[in-house]
């Protein structure tokens, strides 16, 4: 573990570079037409709530905290980190829950046989990380020729459980896709370079979600009287979507950084920059929809409380309890500031 001055420079790096990176991500803000159509197929207006936009939501959620729970479980594989077993055991949990969620829709047999499928190709990767770690060239291409394995099976599972709605062939690309960004980050990681690893992560989390926008289109178009003749892509849901999808990335990539700095670990910078990647892309979505002023006011409070985070990790690193406080007292007004800011800028609608 690094010293803690040395920590105290990086998180002090950290929040210098905040608002340095540019933005890079904004909204789609659906035109009149959109809305009209969306209002021709499901409500009197558009709406984030309807049964077909939560199951997208749903998978969504699922699906993205899959790709970052492999992610850094298979880091804190690789670095033997004693909170390993952890790791594994919440991207275990992911499996159940997501298992749960086919079975909803398709049944106890169906479920059963996605559950063996995905938990075999999460136990492909762990063998690639073993072999990793054991310089075992065979053995990796083995872990991988596994995956393409997997690769196969799975997508056709989806094709014969959503009717032919999902093809196979499209389906095995975006897989291939998936286990690319997966073992490429693992690939950086080990070989440091962070910035690759973090880039790859976070592709991998955003494209969990254009597979449940996918995968939930096709359900609701497959089972309408389940999801009460509702869509799940809509200009509305994809605004949720999106959102969703930011909104968790940032909980996500906070907590890593945050350990990461606590830890002093060699990716600690490359953390936070996506972290503050991240923020860029939300204050870009905020904009979109806002405007320039509130986009920076947005973009000034975000960044701030993440700067109040950084400062309770380095006041625990200097076992500094006074410190501690008044990170914690910052965020207190934060939440304040931040809660009338949402209110203001939605209307009095939150």
């Amino acid at each position: 573990m690094n010293t803690n001055k040395n920590m105290k420079k990086k998180v002090i790096d950290w929040k210098k570079g905040l608002l340095i990176v540019p933005l890079s991500f904004s909204l789609l803000i659906p035109t009149a037409g959109a809305f009209a159509s969306d209002h021709d197929q499901q409500m009197d207006k558009p709406t984030v709530e309807t049964p077909g936009a939560d199951l997208r939501a749903d998978l969504g959620h699922l699906l993205s905290e899959h790709a970052y729970l492999a992610v850094e479980t298979m880091r804190k594989g690789a670095e033997g980190s004693a909170d390993f077993e952890a790791s594994a055991g919440a991207l275990s949990e992911n499996t159940e829950d997501l298992t749960a969620a086919i079975t909803s829709v398709y049944g106890e047999e169906a479920g059963a046989e996605f559950n063996e499928i995905w938990s075999n190709h999460i136990g492909f990767f762990v063998d690639y990380v073993k072999a990793t770690g054991n310089e075992d060239e065979d053995a990796k291409q083995k872990a991988l020729d596994s995956l393409d394995g997997y690769k196969e099976d799975f997508s056709n599972f989806l094709e014969n459980a959503t009717g032919e709605r999902l093809q196979a062939e499209t389906l095995s690309e975006g897989l291939q896709a998936h286990i690319n960004q997966l073992i490429g980050s693992f690939d950086s990681y080990v070989a440091g370079d962070y910035e690759m690893a973090y880039e790859k992560e976070r592709e991998a989390i955003a494209h969990m979600q254009m597979v449940a926008k996918g995968f939930s289109g096709a359900i609701t178009d497959q089972f309408p009287d389940k999801f009460e003749n509702t869509k799940a892509v809509t200009p509305a849901s994809d605004l949720r979507a999106t959102l969703g999808h930011l909104l968790s990335e940032h909980a996500g990539l906070a907590m890593m950084t945050m350990q990461n700095g606590i830890d002093g670990s060699e990716d600690f910078d490359a953390s936070a920059a996506a972290l503050s990647e991240n923020t860029d892309d939300l204050a870009a979505a905020i904009t979109s929809v806002y405007g320039e002023e509130a986009g920076n006011q947005f973009k000034e409070m975000w960044s701030g409380h993440i700067g109040n985070f950084v400062e309770y990790v380095q006041a625990t690193g200097a076992e500094d309890e006074a410190a501690q406080e008044k990170a914690l007292k910052a965020l207190e007004d934060y939440r304040a500031d931040f809660s009338s800011f949402l209110e203001t800028a939605t209307e009095g609608r939150l």
